[in-house]
């Protein structure tokens, strides 16, 4: 097992993918630690030289910053706050999305401007190590404090409450601690709200979302080029000096890639009886483009993300200051969470629409891509399906961004709801793939109707591996299972 040294360098999401799934386990690196400890021993002597309030170090929360707390009670106020704030409802976050809060909720902490103990940072990644997920709600997140309720729920367990996920076993975080023979940990100062405040519920999942969309774009690009092919396509949409003066960077490259997996195939080398493509195949590069320029513009959201502080109020030691502000505020994640679902649901709208000319009956091809049609039905519901899915895409795409509604008393009034923008765009996420799928299922079913001639080495070596996990359908069959294991081949096959 490798060794990950959590530090204040920057992190890319490559590198945040690796580290977080890969075989390794993640310690605090010696300057990571002397920040935190330095921050730390500034805010001790801040609290013992002065009884200035400070906003939710010795004063209440949200409209409640004008009750002083006493010095007895501050340690009691943290936990008050996570106990309290523990609000969360829905559906039970994923596992490799709380993981990527614990990992994300330490590195932020890790740069010396939250006021937090060394121990609090390390039970975090301890939690990670060791596999102790908390049990987090999906809702209770306006995306504007912090996600609070979502992050309370993860506290709860540093504390040695709630329920936490372990190996299988939905247990007491109590028991758990036990087992690991962990104390739980003792809030003092200001760490119940740095542990509350940032937007570690909101980048975890755009984090997993943006990962999963550049793999998304990736498959369209050549699943769009398999049904190219099996479409009788004409490559003339994709030459270079078409993009070359319309220069967006995504089309561009999308006609690149386009290309190069069409390298020395016959089938878009013969003769075309059709002059021009639908949209769906013409416009590839337009649309696939398009998308991967969002992706590109949301990716450098979350990456920039990652490496910042954003609870609050921030400490600067090295200033003797310490600032209420807002960054925890959600706003750069949900209009990016907003903008990477639309462009999800566009490349999952134009597969649908290839896929709707693969079944029709024309360009060589069978209705409903089966030899003995009548009999059979084939193709023709999986298409349903896929329409169906396209039309939940359109319903998950409505902004969450543009909304907000007032909270805690008219002080915080204005929220992001970047939460509910995130949980969106995972659903779109997790149905652009399972769109993709039934495309490469359909485009694998109909290319072999075009045979003897065959397309480059590189469609016909996937449509080799594709056709090992989903066989050709000659005859009707439970069509569910092979969209099944036509999504499940997606997931796991990587693009050379």
């Amino acid at each position: 097992m490798k060794i990950h040294q959590l530090n204040t360098d920057f992190l890319s999401l490559d590198q945040l993918e690796e580290i977080v799934f890969g075989d390794y386990r993640v310690e605090i690196s010696d300057d990571a630690r002397a920040k935190i400890q330095i921050c730390r021993d500034y805010l001790n002597r801040k609290l013992q030289e002065s009884s200035d309030p400070i906003y939710g170090i010795n004063t209440g929360f949200g409209s409640l910053y004008s009750k002083s707390i006493s010095t007895e009670d501050l340690e009691k106020l943290q936990s008050n706050l996570v106990i309290s704030h523990a609000c969360g409802m829905g559906k039970e976050v994923p596992e490799h999305i709380v993981r990527l809060m614990l990992f994300l909720k330490a590195q932020g902490l890790a740069y010396g401007h939250s006021g937090v103990n060394v121990n609090t940072v390390q039970r975090l990644l301890d939690f990670m190590n060791e596999g102790v997920y908390p049990v987090v709600y999906q809702q209770g997140s306006l995306g504007a404090s912090g996600d609070l309720a979502p992050l309370a729920h993860i506290s709860l367990a540093l504390i040695g409450k709630g329920e936490v996920n372990h190996k299988g076993e939905r247990r007491k975080a109590s028991e758990v601690l036990q087992q690991f023979s962990w104390e739980p940990i003792k809030l003092e100062s200001k760490e119940g709200l740095a542990l509350l405040n940032g937007t570690q519920f909101m980048s975890a999942y755009g984090c997993w979302n943006t990962i999963q969309a550049m793999k998304a774009s990736k498959w369209a690009d050549l699943i769009g080029t398999i049904s190219l092919e099996a479409y009788d396509g004409r490559i003339d949409p994709f030459q270079e000096n078409v993009h070359k003066i319309r220069e967006h960077r995504g089309q561009a490259l999308t006609a690149s890639i386009i290309r190069s997996y069409l390298e020395g195939s016959e089938m878009i080398a013969q003769e075309k009886e059709h002059v021009q493509d639908p949209y769906s195949f013409r416009c590839m590069p337009q649309v696939h483009g398009a998308s991967k320029d969002a992706i590109s513009y949301v990716k450098n959201i979350f990456e920039t993300e990652i490496n910042s502080v954003t609870d609050n109020p921030t400490i600067f030691p090295e200033e003797d200051k310490i600032v209420s502000a807002g960054n925890f505020h959600g706003q750069p994640l949900a209009i990016g969470l907003d903008h990477l679902a639309i462009a999800l649901a566009e490349l999952g709208s134009i597969s649908e629409r290839r896929l709707y000319k693969l079944i029709s009956g024309t360009r060589g091809l069978p209705p409903f891509l089966i030899a003995n049609s009548g009999l059979n039905s084939g193709f023709m519901i999986v298409q349903y399906s896929a329409a169906s899915i396209v039309s939940q895409n359109k319903q998950l795409c409505t902004p969450a961004s543009v909304d907000t509604i007032d909270s805690s008393n008219g002080q915080e009034d204005h929220v992001s709801m970047g939460a509910n923008a995130a949980t969106k765009c995972y659903d779109v996420v997790e149905n652009v793939q399972k769109l993709l799928a039934i495309e490469l299922f359909s485009a694998a079913q109909a290319i072999q109707f075009k045979r003897p001639l065959k397309s480059s080495d590189r469609i016909e070596a996937v449509v080799a591996e594709f056709q090992k996990k989903v066989p050709l359908v000659d005859n009707d069959i439970v069509m569910h299972d092979a969209m099944m294991k036509a999504t499940e081949f997606l997931n796991g096959y990587i693009i050379s």
